[in-house]
């Protein structure tokens, strides 16, 4: 007797191959059986009949390290699909955080800490993930160790090099986080204070992850008029230190550098012909979600956030933000706060918008979350296409019953992956069968996840079912809070935790400790 029999769908196994007609057995968390199973004696069946059948989507990015100790049921993330998540990217994490410096981080990570009841008391990855455990989340986890906490760690919040000892220092604590089975190491070099790294730091964390054969996730220095400079740091970097290395939405900022992000494939392409591990994930929207300090300069950010909005009541520091400003890729119009442009803020508040993004950085600091588009089609399209290419929401799991539900959260947190199908897949622009392996082998592939992202004999049981005539983001960028249509079941570890448009209660994911 079999735990759940699955039958009638369209099976997409994830590895790219050509979508099939294929009843799926499972019992024990596991795929037991695959084929014509017809009459197969199971405790329970599912007609999925006129749907897909896939392996869950494997979010390869997110920022879901809090949102899952206040939310762990991760209803946006599930209700769309996902069974698996990675945290820690874009160089933002939790961990290692000891006394002061741990309060100083969690000011530094305020884009993540939506809330303020999650208790902050460990110390180091294995502490973490721990936490994590005994959350029990819906989804399954896994974790990269962020370059913001190891370099706050080693260095502080100033604009210094690392010396030989403070090398040493990350090295050391990066690989006791790899040790304790995290699955990479991020950097995000627009964020104080990992953007005060030099080469040499960078190389050093590359040469760890790979000794471990882990991920090196990059949020690069510029994906504005520097993209195609930051890229070729990335890559200097994998070419050095031979480490698999992850660029972190691959976009190009601003109406000037459309067209960019075909350049920067060309420059990917020529580094895997080269022989290097390189890779790449995107979302499938024209507007990103980002703390709004990250418009500020570097030197801007020194110190940590006390000092950084300490700073932005200096009416001379303002001036030279303000300055600096004048020849920003974006227009104001393009940059969006609690789902109004800084632009109608700004003349609401009777000043103009250079002022009132200062002075929200200097009343809220980290906290404060921005939209900013003026992106292009062709660009995003460009990158979908590409087979170096997987999907990563960059969102998080919320809950719009909960307090990580306030606000108003890009629309990918809810429909990152529907939309992907809905508007790439079913109107022809992208095949089905490689949009599934983009959603789930490889992503996993990409993160050292073994047994995740395919359904064959002896895979984990995470499984998506959904109508591909239906599925569709409902989640907009005025409404961000709303589920998509279409998904049929969600099933994580075998147990199903969204089934015909409800979550239920069970919270069967696990966190994953790569060996």
């Amino acid at each position: 007797m079999i735990d759940l029999l699955i039958a009638g769908g369209t099976l997409a196994d994830g590895t790219g191959a050509a979508p099939r007609r294929a009843d799926v057995a499972v019992t024990g968390g596991r795929v037991a059986r695959i084929g014509d199973l017809a009459g197969c004696p199971a405790a329970r069946t599912m007609d999925a009949s006129g749907h897909v059948v896939a392996p869950g989507f494997v979010d390869v990015h997110t920022h879901s390290d809090l949102t899952l100790l206040s939310a762990p049921e991760a209803r946006s993330a599930v209700r769309q699909g996902i069974t698996t998540v990675v945290v820690g990217n874009c160089g933002l994490g939790v961990t290692p955080a000891a006394g002061d410096d741990g309060e100083a981080l969690r000011a530094a990570a305020g884009y993540l800490d939506l809330d303020p009841a999650v208790r902050w008391d460990w110390t180091d990855m294995p502490g973490y993930l721990a936490a994590l455990d005994a959350a029990r989340p819906a989804v399954n986890v896994a974790a990269l160790v962020a370059h913001t906490p190891l370099r706050a760690a080693a260095v502080g919040f100033g604009d210094r090099p690392a010396g030989a000892a403070a090398l040493d220092r990350m090295r050391g604590l990066l690989g006791d986080a790899l040790a304790a089975g995290a699955a990479g190491v991020s950097t995000g070099l627009v964020y104080a204070p990992a953007c005060y790294a030099r080469e040499d730091e960078l190389e050093a964390l590359g040469r760890t992850a790979a000794a471990h054969g882990r991920l090196f996730a990059w949020h690069v220095r510029d994906y504005a008029d520097g993209l195609l400079d930051s890229v070729r740091q990335a890559l200097r970097v994998a070419a050095a230190t031979g480490c698999r290395t992850q660029i972190s939405h691959l976009v190009a900022v601003g109406r000037r550098n459309h067209g960019s992000v075909a350049r920067a494939l060309e420059l990917i392409d020529a580094a895997r012909a080269a022989g290097l591990d390189v890779g790449f994930d995107i979302y499938p929207y024209l507007a990103g979600n980002a703390p709004l300090s990250q418009l500020l300069p570097a030197w801007a950010q020194e110190g940590g956030e006390r000092a950084m909005r300490a700073r932005l009541t200096d009416r001379a520091v303002r001036a030279r933000v303000r300055d600096g400003w004048r020849d920003m890729p974006n227009s104001w119009d393009d940059i969006v706060v609690g789902g109004r442009a800084v632009t109608a803020l700004a003349a609401d508040a009777g000043t103009d918008p250079p002022d009132l993004a200062l002075d929200l950085v200097a009343e809220h600091g980290n906290a404060v979350q921005m939209v900013a588009g003026g992106r292009s089609e062709r660009d995003l399209a460009d990158a979908l296409a590409h087979p170096a290419g997987v999907i990563g929401s960059d969102g998080q799991a919320l809950d719009p019953a909960g307090p990580t539900g306030r606000g108003t959260p890009h629309p990918r947190s809810y429909g990152c992956f529907p939309r992907l199908f809905a508007e790439y897949v079913r109107p022809g622009r992208l095949g089905l069968a490689e949009a599934v392996r983009k959603c789930t082998s490889a992503p996993a592939e990409r993160a050292g996840l073994a047994g995740r992202g395919v359904l064959k004999p002896g895979a984990h049981a995470d499984i998506v079912v959904f109508d591909p005539a239906r599925i569709v983001d409902r989640a907009t960028f005025a409404a961000p809070q709303r589920y998509p249509d279409g998904i049929r079941a969600v099933i994580v570890g075998g147990r199903a935790v969204v089934e015909d448009g409800a979550h239920g209660d069970a919270r069967p994911g696990e966190i994953l400790r790569v060996p």
